[in-house]
């Protein structure tokens, strides 16, 4: 287990080049590195193109209302469909649509230079037996005063029951590309402790997450994105993205759902 002088980032500069150690991918899922980012991984005319075209859709972002903040995104993101999945996957074929209709494709450039970085066997977007699809990313937007209250995902926990596929990974990782950087705030908060049963007496009701108060006095990481960055977390771990001031904060991101090997991978948003 880390300790709180080593919960911290990795940075792996002209990752397109110089590859990551395999070994980055367990420590994530073992909750042992608080982040790793990747730098140059693929060309900066990418994101610069991606950007203008996601920012044709942004008028078609939807905000999900909660009594402590809100979600802002262009696409569906699954947590929120859980108590009701059939309707999720109408949804994702919609906005798969809607992205494919102005060209968008950082989600598989990203996808295809991290099976190369991490020499995976497979990274492709999660799909049903049946055939019908998960979104392979969703666009959020943190607009000038959000902030993204502490919290925590994990699949495995939340769909349990269910009967969809993703249930069954063995971790969880997050993959989030940073597409515009905000001019102050919107740092990213790591806390080094995991979800357990007894946190839920300070889930807040109604709301996003939880009280700040469980993770009181755990080791925090703080990472302030730049434009272009590719970045990894562990998202079973609390986590919060802190107010944002001035432009957007604007990034693509998928959640990864990799087996026991760490070889193979799907995707979803």
């Amino acid at each position: 287990m880390a300790t709180a002088e080593t919960w911290t980032r990795v940075v792996v500069d002209d990752a397109a080049v110089n590859r990551p150690d395999p070994a980055l991918l367990s420590r994530l899922a073992h909750g042992e590195t608080a982040v790793v980012v990747l730098r140059g991984l693929l060309p900066a005319e990418a994101f610069a193109v991606n950007r203008d075209r996601v920012g044709k859709l942004l008028a078609n972002a939807s905000t999900t209302q909660y009594v402590n903040g809100a979600l802002t995104t262009v696409g569906p993101y699954l947590a929120k469909y859980l108590d009701r999945v059939e309707e999720y996957y109408p949804d994702a074929e919609a906005a798969m649509a809607m992205l494919a209709g102005v060209d968008f494709d950082l989600d598989a450039q990203v996808r295809g230079a991290l099976r190369e970085a991490f020499s995976l066997r497979s990274l492709e977007p999660a799909a049903e037996p049946d055939g019908r699809r998960y979104s392979p990313s969703v666009v959020r937007i943190h607009a000038d005063g959000v902030r993204n209250p502490l919290h925590n995902d994990n699949i495995m926990r939340d769909a349990a029951g269910s009967g969809i596929v993703l249930a069954d990974q063995a971790f969880q990782l997050s993959c989030v590309v940073c597409l515009q950087e905000c001019d102050e705030g919107g740092e990213l908060r790591m806390y080094q402790k995991e979800w357990k049963p007894v946190d839920e007496v300070h889930k807040i009701p109604g709301g996003l997450g939880y009280d700040e108060a469980v993770v009181e006095g755990v080791a925090c990481h703080e990472f302030k994105p730049r434009t272009g960055d590719v970045y990894l977390i562990n998202p079973t771990r609390y986590h919060s993205i802190e107010r944002v001031h001035g432009s957007d904060r604007l990034t693509m991101g998928f959640f990864l759902g990799l087996d026991e090997g760490l070889e193979r991978a799907v995707v979803w948003g």
